[in-house]
């Protein structure tokens, strides 16, 4: 009988004996000092995305172990999708211990914005959550950003305890875990990553110097949000990886935007005004009469309008209507896709996305 061991990439359990099931590893393969299943060999080497079914339930079961422990838990969430990303009732699975927020990917966002502004916001959107965070700290983990004050954050409020790490999927964990371990003094990727959600399928222990662990928490899926929704190979194509540049759109009243065919913003009725469009750069938008956008779907979806390029993979599209006050500035959300700023004078919007995502108003970020 196998020993059980685990692969080392993403936590998941290793077998032999089913090559297309998780945690598959060829029987040589064991021999190693450091294994990792075939599917994580495969994304580290060939950039290969493979898709796994994976029931959010269970990842959360995982997260109320943490409730049971005397621990320093750090949750990375996308600064950039902050609400997609973020886990719902994260204190009640946690228990009372400590939390460290870490607001990843800030090097996507223009180098006009204010560090700290940002960092008010977040704390701001975290209380909100019914979360009070013991600090705020952002970073890239891409980048390696800010990663030795999250460091020197984690080392101080840890105080000699274990640190789980928790995210949502696609929040960038694994790939801040890398940047961390480096700090410490590992010079290699331990956890696997790839852009897609939901690579780490069980929980990674690692250990640290002084007999305590990190412990990376497989990622919270939310399917809510856009980007669960988008084939591997388009992901890609609505995940900003660099600077973002804002669209700005002078809208008269009954013009429309398409964000490829995975949104649809409807100018209903209000003075002429911006609309301010922060997307992923390589996302194309385009701009046509409110009277044309139905005809204008049903002709270039899947084409012009894309991604995606199968758009029958969608959720039917549901309509959401907002009434912005004029009185403060306001962002128009599309979790896993990206935000509108407006409210720069009254006016009544509607946005189409597919059914489930569950968009909205907030404070302006920026």
């Amino acid at each position: 009988m196998m020993e059980e061991r685990w692969c080392e990439g993403c936590g998941v359990e290793l077998q032999t004996e089913r090559p297309h099931a998780p945690g598959y590893v060829p029987p040589s393969a064991l021999e190693r000092e450091h294994v990792i299943c075939k599917r994580c060999f495969r994304i580290r080497h060939y950039n290969e995305i493979a898709q796994v079914d994976q029931d959010p339930d269970v990842y959360l079961q995982l997260l109320d172990q943490i409730a049971e422990t005397d621990s320093l838990v750090v949750q990375v969430v996308d600064l950039f999708d902050f609400s997609g990303s973020w886990i719902p009732g994260i204190h009640r699975h946690t228990g009372g211990n400590d939390l460290l927020l870490l607001a990843n990917k800030v090097d996507v966002f223009p180098k006009s914005a204010k560090y700290q502004k940002l960092k008010e916001w977040v704390y701001a959107s975290a209380k909100e959550m019914g979360v009070q965070p013991v600090d705020v700290v952002l970073m890239s983990a891409a980048k390696g950003q800010h990663i030795k004050e999250v460091a020197a954050a984690i080392e101080r409020y840890r105080a000699g305890r274990d640190v789980y790490v928790v995210g949502a999927a696609n929040a960038g964990k694994s790939t801040f875990i890398n940047r961390l371990l480096q700090e410490y003094g590992a010079g290699e990727e331990v956890v696997t990553t790839s852009p897609y959600p939901g690579t780490t399928l069980d929980a990674i222990s690692i250990p640290l110097n002084d007999g305590r662990r990190i412990v990376d928490m497989p990622g919270i899926v939310r399917q809510d949000r856009v980007s669960e929704w988008v084939a591997p190979e388009e992901l890609e194509e609505i995940t900003p990886k660099k600077e973002l540049r804002p669209k700005v759109y002078q809208l008269e009243d009954q013009q429309t935007l398409f964000f490829g065919g995975l949104a649809r913003f409807d100018f209903v009725e209000g003075e002429r005004q911006p609309f301010v469009c922060y997307f992923a750069n390589s996302l194309y938008i385009h701009r046509t009469k409110l009277e044309r956008a139905d005809e204008l779907w049903a002709k270039h979806r899947g084409e012009l309008l894309s991604p995606p390029k199968n758009p029958d993979s969608l959720p039917k599209w549901k309509r959401h209507r907002f009434y912005l006050n004029g009185r403060e500035k306001e962002d128009i959300v599309i979790p896993g896709l990206g935000w509108i700023a407006a409210g720069l004078n009254p006016a009544q919007v509607d946005l189409w996305v597919p059914e489930g995502i569950t968009v909205h108003l907030r404070p302006a970020i920026l």
